[in-house]
């Protein structure tokens, strides 16, 4: 009697298992898809931007490519994270570094996968600049950076695209917590 119970039970999961395949991957594709596509983007629109500055820095045979009042495009090379802070001669300190920012990596993708709205998309921002600088420092063992924003003889920390989509990730995130709060403090 047993024997025929497993059988139908067996015979009913395999009935629903395509049926339930398909609703968690039909639910799985859309977020991943709209997700890759952001991550992909940004990490697309990073190196096709320092490729091209590369180039540029190549043909031009020096490192100063374009000049204006406010906008510098200037070629350097950063060992360190974000703006060339803590920038490091010794190798194993830069592994360490890129070790670190490895894990920072999976562990936003992981945060992002449990999020949704603006909070995902924020998140994948940060992934996609993250990946573009981490591409540079795997391949390069620097970070090329060529934005230079200044006003007379005032310069901000030269950056890149994936800089951008960090920073602003990251504005976007402190928003949506302030937000919060307030929403919270009103209840």
């Amino acid at each position: 009697m047993s024997s025929m119970l497993e059988n139908y039970q067996r015979c009913m999961f395999k009935k629903n298992l395509p049926k339930i395949r398909w609703m968690n991957f039909k639910f799985l594709s859309k977020n991943f898809y709209i997700s890759f596509s952001i991550v992909a983007l940004i990490y697309f629109l990073d190196r096709l931007s320092k490729i091209f500055v590369i180039q540029l820095d190549k043909s031009n045979l020096g490192s100063d490519i374009f000049n204006s009042a406010y906008l510098n495009i200037v070629l350097i090379w950063n060992k360190g994270i974000a703006f060339g802070l803590f920038s490091f001669n010794e190798a194993y300190l830069y592994n360490i570094l890129s070790l670190i920012i490895s894990i920072i990596i999976i562990t936003l993708i992981i945060m992002s996968l449990n999020n949704q709205g603006f909070k995902r998309y924020s998140l994948l921002m940060i992934v996609g600049g993250a990946l573009g600088n981490l591409h540079d420092r795997i391949f390069s063992k620097a970070v090329p950076d060529f934005i230079d924003l200044h006003v007379n003889d005032f310069h901000w920390f030269i950056f890149n695209v994936s800089d951008i989509f960090i920073t602003f990730g990251v504005i976007f995130l402190i928003v949506l917590e302030i937000v919060s709060n307030k929403k919270k403090n009103y209840e």
